[in-house]
């Protein structure tokens, strides 16, 4: 079957609770259709709900194969068998020849099978599909270690109290890690931790070792360890590879990465602020209220959010207690996608700035792309101690 050469974007919706990372979509008609969060592509024959979400690697299984992991494991569902071709994001160079030892494991109950793709782009593998269960990107164990496209992920820790220290915890990983999930990783171990937005990109060769240096440097920073390996396998504990370690609080400190032969692979200039980490220097929304907030952003997200994560924003401010089962029901009695979002923030802001401020962090974490685009990420309201647990 030939499908359009177009994707179609869209954003996910979330199948269960806050702890339950299963993304959903429905589709309503044949195509091609890209998830925000997590780049797949799916190719769609018709209509039908996918449900689909990354699950552990079993590196036991794949090196009894002669493979290694080479993008996150996916576990995929559609009842309607509508998928018929998927498309994995990889993170090889091209020009490198790294995409030459690239398969599609295939992994079901305890038996797995290695599917050849039907093409390899810039950015994906691209297979076709007959059945479901899980499907990953995998490489030859004895490919050479080629660089590969990377990020380089940065969350700052505020000190506990006066005596204590300033952390920055930097993460190398491969770029087509699902950011959706390293984001809840990371606050599943310690949600005062903020992620610290600036550009990420880089190329990283595999297993070769990098040094952090910063600016100011040794008198005031610690950085450790000294050296560091990149792992390109990381797709499941996203653990620091640095930690930088400063007493005083500082405006802004630059990062620099660097190769064994002292090449500078990274560098960027990190905006700080003494309340934490905020989107960028001198940002206007950081002055205003979560209510006030609400009401500046309140055109754009009309606007800009997507039904299904609407409906899992509604099924968290209920779970949360800042709606009540009859307001979700109003919300839900319009018609329209943007009257339903106009009545729901409209109902929120007038609650105050604790349900606002609620509000504003289950979408930073539900959608952190929307968040970004009206202003929200790294902002002193998407931090879980200005919640509140009920709402009257």
């Amino acid at each position: 079957m030939k499908l359009q050469s177009i994707f179609e974007e869209f954003t996910p919706g979330f199948n269960g609770d806050e702890d339950d990372e299963t993304y959903w979509f429905q589709c309503s008609s044949p195509g091609l259709y890209q998830c925000r969060l997590s780049s797949l592509v799916f190719g769609m024959k018709g209509k039908g709900d996918v449900f689909y979400r990354t699950v552990p690697w079993s590196r036991t299984l794949l090196s009894q194969h002669g493979k290694k992991p080479a993008g996150p494991l996916f576990d995929i569902r559609c009842q309607q068998q509508s998928v018929v071709e998927l498309h994995l994001p990889h993170c090889e160079i091209r020009s490198t020849g790294g995409c030459h030892f690239l398969s599609v494991a295939h992994v079901h109950d305890e038996d797995i099978e290695f599917i050849w793709p039907e093409k390899i782009t810039e950015t994906h593998v691209i297979i076709n599909i007959t059945g479901f269960s899980a499907f990953g990107n995998v490489k030859d164990e004895d490919s050479p270690p080629d660089p590969v496209q990377s990020l380089v992920l940065l969350f700052y820790k505020s000190p506990a109290d006066p005596e204590s220290d300033h952390l920055i915890n930097v993460l190398m990983l491969p770029k087509n890690v699902v950011l959706t999930n390293v984001l809840h990783f990371r606050k599943k171990l310690d949600e005062d931790e903020r992620f610290l937005e600036t550009p990420p990109h880089c190329k990283l060769q595999p297993k070769q070792l990098y040094t952090l240096s910063t600016c100011p440097g040794e008198d005031s920073v610690l950085v450790q360890p000294t050296e560091a390996e990149f792992d390109p396998e990381s797709y499941d504990n996203y653990l620091p590879t640095f930690q930088v370690v400063y007493e005083e609080m500082m405006k802004h400190i630059k990062l620099f990465l660097r190769d064994s032969s002292s090449s500078s692979v990274w560098e960027r200039r990190v905006c700080l602020s003494a309340a934490g980490v905020q989107k960028s220097c001198g940002s206007t929304q950081q002055n205003l209220s979560p209510k006030e907030q609400l009401e500046e952003i309140r055109i754009s997200f009309m606007d800009g959010i997507s039904e299904p994560v609407l409906q899992s924003l509604l099924d968290r401010l209920l779970r949360k207690k800042v709606l009540s089962d009859p307001e979700k029901e109003t919300v839900e009695g319009e018609k329209i996608a943007r009257d339903k979002a106009r009545v729901l923030l409209d109902s929120v802001r007038r609650k105050g700035d604790a349900a606002s401020s609620e509000m504003i962090q289950s979408l930073c974490e539900l959608d952190p792309f929307l968040s970004e685009h009206l202003g929200l990420m790294g902002g002193k309201w998407c931090s879980s101690e200005h919640g509140a647990s009920h709402f009257k």
